[in-house]
Parts: structure tokens; C-alpha cells; sequence
């Protein structure tokens, strides 16, 4: 996909600029923003930048620091081009608000020696991925000290989606602490962009204004994610039937996913024979879930595949389904629906028709009430038994991510708006 981009000459004053980019999550994790930083900081080293990470061990979708890899230690490694620097956290087994807070402090604060290694190497851009926020402080100084040009990058408003979903631990006031302070860091930075129209709204509402400000979706390659002809491996699931049709959610099994509405859909269901539901991944919410799911015959449940794997998983749907609780609707962007309307397969989502998802899907799919088991049984039924409308709705959706959500078109965005800055 390298051939596909038409990029300017990647220095500064002569030299090869130095980008640096910081964010808790990173590659190898297969899902969440991790994805999409490694994607990007690969993209940029391959255009010939000088790219350094600071970062964490892998733990994400699973909430457990991955083979190989050590949750007490500081380590260097080098991955297609670029300096890893990996920094130690704390990971709870079983994430709540205040053990996510915990969590993410502790990534905050051993970040920092790191950051301080930086100061000699003077990068000419610091770029922040949110989550989480609590590394903006760090980064924000990095780029004084440095004269660099600093950058934040929302893949998720985490205040707002803890405060709706009730997470957030503390009162009124320190609720209105937080978004004093969230508004104080976000107006510091040169740029601020995130992932979608509404979340570029609500940026303005925090007071960012329009000239600082950019939309920069997530991105879905659709040389990698396609429709698949001819057998898929991942149909051998155990007790999957040849010709069954899958409703599939696959991606993080949280909590603010709204999966207990997907289980109870099953169980409505569990009179067509030919329709099984999978749900794959992991995350907070996996074992509530499974015991929810005790006894329904119509429900698999399948581990994180890996990434080279990942058409052939999206490929196993016949429909997919993207469930989401009503707080946090227009809060947070999935980024797993790009991969989903580019498999060319239909996609039914729990969103409001005004919310940012509702638009897309009102084009691309079928849209039902957020936390209602009837309308997506219902939905699903009508899908089961419109094959025609099945294969419509999915041509729609892979035609609407080779418009909008091209990884050539998104990543060439990025780098001029990078070079524009710079």
C-alpha cells in the first residue's frame, strides 16, 4: 500500500524530522487505539520520519500485560523503523472506575522519566494519543522544553464517557474539577483533532476553536479488510453448522459496549436454526457475560483472533452487530465499524438517529433503539430472512468506506495537516 501515497520530503531546515508520540496503548495490541497508533507511527517511519513511541506493554483487549513482555520494567525495542520506548504500569484483572483511574496514573507518572531521556533527541513534534489525558501534561512540557510543536490526537472523550456511564469516582465537584482542568490542558496544545463530526462538535463546546481544531476518522485499509470469496478457515467454529448464518459482534468486551443486550437477543432467537451468535474478544465484561450466556445453544464465544487474521473474522459475519449503551452513543466513535462496512457484509447498530453512528448507519445499514433486545432480535430476524437485502446493505457499506474512511485518504491527511503544523 506503500506505492499510494504521494508525500512531501519528511524534513525540517534539512534534517529528518523528529516525531515523537506518546500514548498508553500501542502495537502489538490488535483492537482499540493501539491499532491505529501503530499504524501511524509505521506510516510515518516508512515515509522516512524519525519516530520514537513512548508507551506501554501490551494489555489491551485483555486486561493482562502479554507473553513476552514485563509490567515492572523499562525496555527499548525496535519495530518497523521505530524506537519503542515501553514504560511500566499497573493493569487490574477486573477494571472499575476507580482501578481504571489507578491504572492510568501509573502509566501518567512512570511515562515521565522517559519523556525526560527525549530532552537530548528534540523531537520537533510531540504528538499525545488520548486516551489517556493524563499523559497531556507530560507531553505538553516535553514540547516547551524542546521548542517543539505539540499535538493531541482524541480517539475518546474519557471524561465525558465516564461521567455518563456513572464510572467516574468522586462528587459533583470533583466532576467539575476535571472538566476545568480537561478544558485548561486541551486549549494548550497547537493542534487538537479527533475521530468524528460530533466529537469535533463537542471540542468546540470545551472552547477549542475552529482554526486549531481537525477531523481525522479512524481508517480501515481496504487492500486488507474485503469482501472474501470462496471458504473462510474461521468457519470451523465447534459447533457451528455448515450453512448457519452468524450474527457476529467482534471487539472489546466492555462495559460500555451494551453486550447484554446482544445476549438477550439470542436467547429471544433461540427458535431459528439456522442463526448462531459470536461474540469475540475479551475485556472487563467477558465472564458476566458468559455466565449470562449459560445454556443458550445459539451463542459462541471465540478468543481475540490474531491480526493477520482479521478479514477472515470479519468475513465469518453474516451480519454484524454493534451494540452500544445509550450514555455513550455519540461520546465515543467505534472504530471497529470501519472494518465491519469494508468486509461488505450489513451492520446492525444501537445508536440514536441523530448520533454521528446513527447517520452513517441510516445510510450504510439498519439502525434500532440502543439497549433494546426486541428491536435488535427483530432486525436480525428480518436480515435472516432478506438475503437480497443482506447483500444490498453490505455493497453500501464497503462503497461507503472506500469514500470516506480509505487508510491512502486518511494518512495522507495526516501528514499534511503534520507538515502544516510543522
Amino acid at each position: 500500500m506503500q506505492g499510494d501515497f504521494c508525500l512531501s520530503d519528511p524534513k525540517l531546515n534539512g534534517l529528518l524530522m523528529r516525531v515523537l508520540i506518546l500514548g498508553i496503548n500501542f502495537y502489538p495490541e490488535p483492537t482499540g487505539s493501539g491499532k491505529y497508533s501503530g499504524e501511524l507511527a509505521a506510516f510515518l517511519s516508512q515515509q522516512g520520519y524519525r519516530v520514537r513511541m513512548v508507551t506501554a506493554p501490551p494489555y489491551y483487549p485483555h486486561w493482562q500485560v502479554a507473553a513476552g513482555y514485563h509490567a515492572g520494567r523499562y525496555t527499548r525495542e525496535t519495530w518497523q523503523g521505530v524506537d519503542i520506548w515501553r514504560c511500566p504500569l499497573w493493569v487490574p484483572r477486573h477494571p472499575t472506575g476507580l482501578t481504571r483511574l489507578l491504572h492510568l496514573t501509573s502509566f501518567a507518572f512512570s511515562c515521565l522519566p522517559a519523556l525526560v531521556a527525549q530532552l537530548r533527541w528534540k523531537p520537533d513534534l510531540v504528538l499525545c494519543v488520548a486516551p489517556t489525558l493524563m499523559n497531556a501534561p507530560g507531553a505538553l512540557l516535553l514540547a516547551q522544553l524542546c521548542k517543539a510543536m505539540s499535538w493531541l490526537h482524541l480517539q475518546d472523550f474519557e471524561l465525558d464517557t465516564a461521567l455518563n456511564l456513572g464510572l467516574f469516582p468522586g462528587g459533583r465537584w470533583l466532576a467539575r474539577l476535571a472538566g476545568w482542568f480537561e478544558r485548561f490542558l486541551l486549549n494548550k496544545f497547537d493542534q487538537v483533532s479527533t475521530i468524528s463530526e460530533r466529537m469535533l462538535a463537542r471540542l468546540a463546546d470545551k472552547g477549542i476553536p475552529a482554526e486549531k481544531s481537525l477531523l481525522l476518522p479512524n481508517w480501515v485499509d481496504t487492500h486488507q479488510i474485503f469482501p472474501l470469496k470462496g471458504a473462510n478457515p474461521l468457519r470451523a467454529v465447534p459447533g457451528l453448522p455448515k450453512g448457519a448464518l452468524v450474527a457476529l459482534y467482534a471487539g472489546n468486551l466492555g462495559r460500555k459496549q451494551g453486550l447484554e443486550t446482544v445476549v438477550e437477543a439470542a436467547r429471544l432467537l433461540q427458535g431459528q436454526p439456522r442463526l448462531f451468535f459470536i461474540l469475540c474478544g475479551d475485556g472487563a465484561a467477558r465472564e458476566d457475560l458468559e455466565c449470562a450466556a449459560g445454556g443458550l445453544a445459539n451463542l459462541r464465544f471465540l478468543p481475540v483472533q490474531p491480526a493477520e487474521k482479521l478479514n477472515q473474522l470479519l468475513n465469518l459475519a453474516d451480519i454484524h452487530l454493534l451494540p452500544q449503551k445509550a450514555g455513550a452513543a455519540d461520546l465515543v466513535m467505534p472504530s471497529k465499524l470501519s472494518g465491519m462496512l469494508a468486509s461488505g457484509k450489513p451492520v446492525i447498530a444501537a445508536a440514536l438517529a441523530d448520533t454521528e453512528v446513527g447517520v452513517i448507519i441510516s445510510q450504510t445499514g439498519v439502525l434500532v433503539p440502543p439497549e433494546d433486545a426486541s428491536a435488535l432480535a427483530g432486525a436480525i430476524l428480518r436480515l435472516v430472512q432478506s438475503p437480497a437485502e443482506r447483500t444490498r446493505l453490505g455493497k453500501k457499506g464497503r462503497a461507503f468506506t472506500l469514500t470516506h474512511w480509505s487508510a491512502v485518504k486518511i494518512l495522507n491527511q495526516f501528514h499534511q495537516y503534520m507538515n502544516n503544523l510543522v
